[in-house]
């Protein structure tokens, strides 16, 4: 059970469910004000995201590639496919970054360099396979 103190008023809360519904009239309170926010639910997964009204497509692309660079980050190299996420994400952060700019030549060597290694990833990998 979690306690969440505002204020004036104390939550207690002891499921995510509840939780949720909790934060839907928050958010119904700040939309009668002109408040508006976009909320993106996974709720198998336990996930609710809010974001402003204001925010754009790429931005939000930029958040959910956080996500993946940490797990890319926290896996190191234990598991087999790690070189995969670290390599593809770093492609996108490069991509996401230089979205309304130019990639320089620097930057194109490295996006190659890391396709090469995404490459000899999945040789290594089809290698396990046939053993």
């Amino acid at each position: 059970m979690y306690a969440c103190r505002t204020s004036t008023v104390i939550l207690i809360m002891s499921t995510f469910e509840e939780f949720h519904k909790s934060l839907l009239d928050l958010v119904k309170v700040f939309e009668e004000k002109n408040l508006h926010v976009k909320i993106q639910e996974e709720l198998e997964s336990d996930i609710v995201k809010i974001f402003g009204e204001k925010i754009s497509a790429l931005a939000r692309a930029k958040n959910g590639l956080t996500d993946v660079e940490e797990l890319a980050f926290t896996t190191a190299e234990h598991h087999p496919y790690w070189n995969l996420l670290y390599q593809s994400s770093q492609i996108s952060k490069t991509a996401l970054e230089k979205w309304e700019n130019e990639l320089t030549k620097e930057e194109l060597e490295e996006i190659t360099w890391s396709i090469n290694e995404l490459k000899n990833t999945c040789e290594k990998l089809k290698e396990r396979l046939q053993s």
